[in-house]
């Protein structure tokens, strides 16, 4: 392999785990520098609205201590805004968010909220913040994503790893990949991820020019098995022999 797929890994369910009965354990921060040592490119969090797993002083204590860099995943609003500002993680990725859902059902939808997004681009991206838009494998949503200036998209997998038959999937990657050209021809650095497991991630990560995956889920999931720093270490293999 010529290219380097970065890994990052989402750490918020280690704080659903946590909060689940208050406390410090798992120390977030602990656990964080732990999926660095095993050799994580870097380290993905998201502050919900409503504070369900991750929260603000996670946040600020990951950033004083991460060696690697922080993805702060949060909704384009203003308070989200403002803490990614006092924070300056080094990137961004602008997410749709719902209070009632479980996770992430889908991209932002850039095209509907051009104007917002283009603004929150703008204003992170003065600061020295690099800023992602989370959205779907869809023509129009990546070149309003080229539109409205941002650097980078992560394209959302949920539709290929939740596919019901191999027809199905086959057919999923094929729209991950058209789309990841389409988005490299307009400058775009290209990312990826939602629902991947250690058995769905070699075909995305085989992707063109694709550049990071972040998962999360399984990935903590995997670690109640084999341990976190195994875990780690099976998703990188996999993305690096992809």
């Amino acid at each position: 392999m010529t290219r380097n797929v970065r890994l990052g890994v989402n750490i918020d369910h280690i704080a659903t785990l946590r909060n689940a009965r208050g406390g410090v354990d798992p120390h977030l921060l602990h656990m964080a520098l732990a999926v660095e040592e095993a050799g994580a490119d870097g380290i993905t969090l998201h502050l919900r609205e409503d504070r369900r797993h991750i929260r603000d002083d996670d946040v600020d204590l990951l950033r004083a201590h991460l060696r690697t860099p922080m993805n702060l995943e949060i909704a384009a609003t203003d308070a989200m805004i403002s803490i990614a500002l006092r924070v300056r993680p080094h990137a961004v990725c602008l997410v749709p968010e719902h209070r009632l859902e479980i996770t992430t059902e889908g991209g932002l939808d850039v095209l509907g909220h051009r104007d917002r997004i283009a603004q929150c681009v703008e204003t992170l991206s003065a600061q020295g913040i690099r800023v992602s838009l989370f959205i779907d494998p869809n023509p129009a949503q990546i070149e309003g994503a080229a539109e409205v200036g941002a650097p980078v998209i992560e394209l959302h997998t949920g539709d290929y790893a939740n596919a019901s038959d191999r027809l199905q999937r086959a057919a999923q990657l094929q729209t991950l990949q058209a789309s990841a050209a389409r988005a490299q021809r307009l400058g775009l650095e290209v990312h990826a991820g939602h629902g991947l497991t250690k058995f769905n991630v070699q075909p995305v990560a085989a992707i063109a020019g694709l550049r990071e995956l972040n998962i999360g889920h399984s990935l903590i999931g995997r670690a109640l098995l084999v341990g976190l720093p195994s875990a780690v270490g099976e998703f990188k293999q996999l993305i690096l022999g992809a």
